[in-house]
């Protein structure tokens, strides 16, 4: 009895650590933790890595790229077998390319896409995420659409659209792309654009709420038809900013219609409110949910197009985004 006992043990022992040797060993560097959109990111990454049976490292960049640098390094070093990197530069993608392709480890870009040449050089190296354009385009929609529906947001019947831009960070392909198709697609629905004002604040709620702040008091609040955020915590800053100057508070005469990108929780609860005009989803969790699977068929040298997303042009795969409103604003 004591025989057999002893072989069922060895035997677990025996599974136990070839299950660990087969393991997929993940290793995902964040450009910052402390970010609303990359926690949801991070939170489907791991939810997907346990149904996969794949283990998961992840590390915060602190938005500093020599930080982030280093613990590219120490993955690397330790052995992972597949990369999943947010870069704080999207420049110093190439730098991170070379790496991964001289360790001939696979590497797999989130949310801050390398140029088409940098994933060129490196037959593993990919990219998921969502096309900024589009974003750009939904955003401009909504405020399109309102002004259009409500002949009141012309506040001085010029039939113009003055508007104020929160962009991003600097030379984030988001924060161009976003900018740019946002006040194309208002051209494009007959509005006249005017931008009155526009400031970097880096998808920080508090840096957009200083600044917008800053604008209501020198441009006025009463001058002001829209504010058209990169993202939902520069649209949240927006708000509290024009809260703060008594709009968008209830009183429909005192109110300037404000949108974002993300579909973040607090910004669906503003929009619930009446505080904010509406968003566009960037569905963190599918993006998520594709890194990890494409992440996993490269480690295990399996066929990419076995995901269940489409590969386009070899090196992407795109999760469309989608308008989101609210109520009235719809």
């Amino acid at each position: 009895m004591r025989k057999v006992f002893t072989l069922t043990l060895l035997l677990i022992l025996i599974l136990t650590i070839s299950a660990q040797a087969n393991e997929i060993n993940i290793g995902s560097c964040i450009y910052r933790f402390n970010d609303a959109f990359m926690l949801r990111f991070r939170n489907a990454m791991t939810e997907q890595s346990d149904k996969l049976g794949a283990k998961i490292t992840m590390a915060d960049g602190q938005d500093d790229q020599t930080t982030q640098d280093a613990q590219i390094d120490e993955f690397i070093s330790n052995g992972v077998n597949v990369l999943i990197v947010n870069p704080v530069d999207r420049m110093a993608s190439q730098a991170i390319i070379d790496k991964a392709k001289a360790a001939n480890i696979p590497v797999v870009f989130i949310n801050r896409e390398p140029t088409p040449e940098m994933l060129a050089s490196y037959e593993k190296a990919y990219y998921v995420g969502a096309k900024a354009e589009e974003s750009g385009t939904q955003s401009g929609e909504l405020i399109a659409t309102y002004f259009k529906t409500h002949p009141e947001a012309d506040k001085n019947h010029d039939g113009k659209l003055q508007f104020i831009l929160l962009k991003g960070q600097n030379g984030h392909q988001d924060m161009i792309l976003r900018s740019k198709y946002s006040v194309e697609a208002i051209k494009n629905a007959g509005i006249e654009p005017v931008e009155i004002a526009s400031a970097i604040a880096n998808w920080d709620k508090l840096q957009a709420m200083n600044i917008m702040n800053a604008f209501a008091m020198s441009i006025g609040p009463e001058n002001i038809e829209a504010v058209i955020a990169n993202n939902d915590e520069m649209a949240l800053g927006a708000v509290e900013a024009l809260k703060a100057n008594d709009y968008n508070k209830g009183d429909k005469d005192l109110y300037i219609p404000v949108v974002g990108v993300d579909a973040n929780a607090s910004a669906l609860e503003a929009m619930d409110k009446g505080e904010m005009l509406g968003t566009v989803l960037n569905d963190s969790d599918n993006q998520g949910a594709a890194a990890v699977k494409l992440a996993v068929a490269l480690a295990n040298g399996s066929d990419i197009n076995s995901t269940g997303y489409e590969i386009t042009d070899g090196k992407y795969i795109w999760i469309p985004y989608q308008k989101v409103t609210r109520g009235e604003n719809k």
